[in-house]
């Protein structure tokens, strides 16, 4: 395994790569969310999409994915600065409140109790693209909205839509979360409470800290994949993980190059662990093409945005900001702020980690 160090400079472009990449994968995916594979390439040609396109404003528009995404990141920073970031429990309660920040935006309201005194923290409410309404998952939403907060051991419902591992990469990238898997898994139960839906964003977690950290992709699957053949009721995750890995060595051993139906084959990804096992398959496939990764990920009749989203979250912590291509970030929405999120994170999560990564990768694993 290759070591890193885990030095403020290293993790903050991977960090900004993680968020960045996400973002570009939801804007190239967002124009053809909901369009059948015939329709896309219709629309975009044999092909299909191949950049984020500039809508009427000049940007390429991000939707809830990288919305709820920073968020997500906000409530991690605030708990950092409130000393929460070691206290699960505490954690969770500040994440949840900055998930509410979000449910503001999208012009709702909660019942939960602590809606009302939530509007006066964090920052991202005064960002007036934020309040953009895209398409927003009906589960986020109905859970957000919920006069408690849902959790693994007491959920608000069945769902295992992916609108909880959509939004769950920040947890890996914060350092200061010693467990990403559970924490990454409890804050998912916030809004979806299948087995599926929080553990497959636990999973999700636990590979971004580890490739944060300069392992594989590989090596993170892997470490996911014994990590669920622990956890009760991780069956269909772990299911689909190792679907997507045969999947690769299948592509690979053909010496063909991956298409919409090795995707498909894997799902649609409007569930959690479909839409993680397409997001690693289209990375691992193109390991060091991240452009060539999110175009699979997006290219399908699916939930385009969330899978593109999703590999460029896992391609983009392991490859780093440099690895983006610039004509696409040049016209990404809400690139500052997703850049300076970023930074805030590292600055706030990571900054007394100063030793060697693979030191830190090994306390993971005990």
């Amino acid at each position: 395994m290759p070591s890193v160090r885990a030095d403020p400079a290293a993790l903050r472009t991977r960090i900004r790569g993680s968020l960045l990449g996400g973002a570009l994968g939801d804007a190239l995916g967002w124009p053809v969310e909901f369009a059948s594979l015939e329709q896309i390439r219709r629309r975009y040609g044999p092909v299909g999409i191949t950049a984020p396109p500039a809508e009427g404003g000049g940007v390429a528009e991000v939707t809830d994915d990288t919305q709820m995404t920073l968020f997500t990141a906000e409530g991690l920073i605030l708990a950092a600065r409130a000393g929460a970031l070691g206290r699960p429990d505490a954690l969770v309660r500040i994440v949840h409140r900055a998930s509410l920040r979000w449910l503001r935006t999208q012009g709702a309201t909660s019942r939960h109790p602590s809606f009302a005194g939530s509007g006066s923290e964090g920052w991202l409410l005064c960002v007036p693209e934020l309040h953009a309404r895209r398409a927003p998952g009906s589960t986020c939403f109905e859970g957000l909205q919920a006069s408690r907060m849902g959790s693994p051991e007491h959920p608000l419902n069945t769902s295992k839509g992916c609108g909880g591992v959509m939004r769950i990469a920040p947890v890996g990238l914060a350092l200061a979360v010693d467990d990403p898997f559970t924490v990454g898994g409890r804050i998912a139960a916030l809004t979806h409470g299948h087995p599926s839906g929080w553990l497959a964003a636990g999973a999700m977690a636990g590979m971004v800290r580890d490739l944060l950290l300069g392992g594989t992709l590989e090596e993170a699957l892997a470490e996911a994949l014994e990590t669920l053949e622990r956890a009760p009721g991780g069956e269909e995750t772990h299911a689909a993980l190792r679907r997507a890995r045969d999947r690769v060595s299948e592509v690979w051993r053909s010496g063909r190059r991956p298409g919409p139906e090795d995707v498909e084959a894997l799902g649609q990804g409007w569930v959690a662990e479909e839409a993680l096992a397409i997001g690693w398959f289209c990375a691992a496939v193109h390991p060091s093409d991240l452009p060539a990764a999110l175009c699979l990920a997006a290219n399908h009749s699916g939930d385009s945005d969330s899978t593109a989203s999703i590999a460029g979250q896992l391609l983009g912590v392991a490859l780093g900001e440099e690895a983006l291509p610039p004509s696409w970030l040049d016209r990404l929405e809400l690139r500052s702020t997703i850049a300076e999120i970023a930074d805030r994170l590292a600055a706030e999560t990571c900054g007394r980690f100063g030793r060697d990564a693979a030191e830190l990768r090994g306390e993971r694993a005990g």
